[in-house]
C-alpha cells in the first residue's frame, strides 16, 4: 500500500543532514570539554599532591638538618677554614694525612719500605660498597702479610645525599672512634657498615644502628656509645676582606678530623672521586669490583720492589 506521506524535498533532506551534523558536532564538543575538565582536574590534583610531597620532603630535610646540626664540623659552614689533619684531634692510629694505616706491624703502623695501598672511600658511595665487598678480605690478608700497608682514607663528601642527616660524616666519625678506641676492629667495622650501605638520597643508617653494627663485630658497647659524643670548640671562617673570624660551635668529636681528611683528599687527588685506589702514590686503573685484580697488582708491586 503506497504511503500518503509526502517525500522530503532535497532542501529538507539537506537541512536534516545539517541538523544531524550540528548535533553530532555539539555532542563531540561536549565530550571534548568534559575530557578537558577531567584532565585539568586530575592535573590540579597531581600538582597538589606533588606540592604536598615536596613540602614534606623540604620540611623533613629542615627537621633533619636541625636534629643533626651538631654532626659536622662548624655545622657545614661553607666559609669554614678547615685545618690540616695534623692540626685537629685525630685517632692515635691516624697518619698525618688523615688515613688509618694497617700493616703486619698493626693498626696505625705503616711497615718500613712497604708497598702502600691507599683506599679512598665514602660510606654513602654505592661503588665503594661494591669495591669493599670484592676486596675487603683480600686487603685484610695483604695487610696481615709482610711488605704491604693498606691505608684507609675515609672521607665525607656525600653528606648532601642523606636528606640532612650528614650520614657520610656520622659514619666516618663512628669509624674514627673505633680507630681511636678499638683499632683492631677498624676494618671489620668498615666492612660491616658497607654490608648495610644505604642508597644515595636516603637518610642513611641511624646512629643507633651504627652502634649495633659496631658491637656485632666486637667493639665494646662503651666505645659504640661514643659515636654520638659531641665536643665544643672554635673554628675560623673566611671574611670578605680576606681575614678570618673565630666562632664557637658544637660537633661530633672527630668531625673536624673527617672534614680535614676530606679536604686533604681533594688536594691529593685533584678532586674527589670514590672509590679511588693508589699503589705507591699512583692511581690504579684496574678492575675495582672483581676479587683478584687488585691483589695481583699489589703483589706485582711487592715483587718489583724486591
Amino acid at each position: 500500500m503506497p504511503s500518503n506521506d509526502p517525500r522530503p524535498t532535497k532542501s529538507q533532506r539537506r537541512e536534516d543532514a545539517r541538523a544531524k551534523a550540528l548535533a553530532m558536532r555539539q555532542e563531540q564538543e561536549r565530550k571534548a570539554k568534559r575530557t578537558r575538565m577531567i584532565a585539568i582536574t586530575g592535573l590540579i590534583a597531581a600538582v597538589v599532591v606533588l606540592g604536598a610531597v615536596i613540602f614534606m620532603i623540604v620540611r623533613q630535610g629542615q627537621a633533619n638538618a636541625e636534629a643533626y646540626a651538631d654532626v659536622v664540623y662548624a655545622a657545614g659552614t661553607k666559609d669554614t677554614v678547615v685545618p690540616a689533619p695534623e692540626d685537629v684531634e685525630a685517632p692515635e692510629a691516624a697518619d698525618a694525612a688523615g688515613g688509618i694505616p694497617i700493616s703486619a706491624a698493626g693498626v696505625g703502623e705503616a711497615g718500613e719500605d712497604d708497598v702502600v695501598v691507599e683506599v679512598y672511600f665514602d660510606f654513602m658511595c654505592p661503588w665503594c660498597g661494591k669495591f669493599d665487598r670484592a676486596n675487603s678480605a683480600e686487603l685484610d690478608a695483604l695487610a696481615a702479610g709482610e711488605g704491604v700497608t693498606v691505608v684507609y682514607k675515609n672521607i665525607a663528601f656525600l653528606d648532601g645525599q642523606s636528606q640532612g642527616t650528614f650520614f657520610s660524616t656520622r659514619a666516618a666519625n663512628a669509624a674514627a672512634v673505633v680507630a681511636a678506641e678499638d683499632p683492631e676492629h677498624y676494618s671489620d667495622f668498615v666492612t660491616a657498615v658497607f654490608e648495610e650501605e644505604p642508597q644515595e638520597g636516603t637518610v642513611g643508617i641511624k646512629d643507633s644502628r651504627l652502634a649495633e653494627i659496631a658491637v656485632e663485630v666486637g667493639v665494646p658497647q662503651e666505645v659504640a656509645d661514643m659515636f654520638t659524643e659531641t665536643v665544643d670548640g672554635t673554628y675560623e671562617v673566611a671574611t670578605s676582606d680576606d681575614a678570618t673570624e673565630e666562632r664557637e660551635g658544637t660537633w661530633r668529636r672527630y668531625a673536624p678530623f673527617v672534614a680535614s681528611a676530606t679536604q686533604q683528599a681533594a688536594t691529593d687527588l685533584d678532586g674527589l672521586s670514590t672509590p679511588t685506589v693508589l699503589i705507591d702514590g699512583q692511581k690504579w686503573e684496574g678492575d675495582l669490583y672483581t676479587p683478584g685484580p687488585l691483589t695481583q697488582a699489589v703483589l706485582e708491586a711487592v715483587a718489583a720492589k724486591g
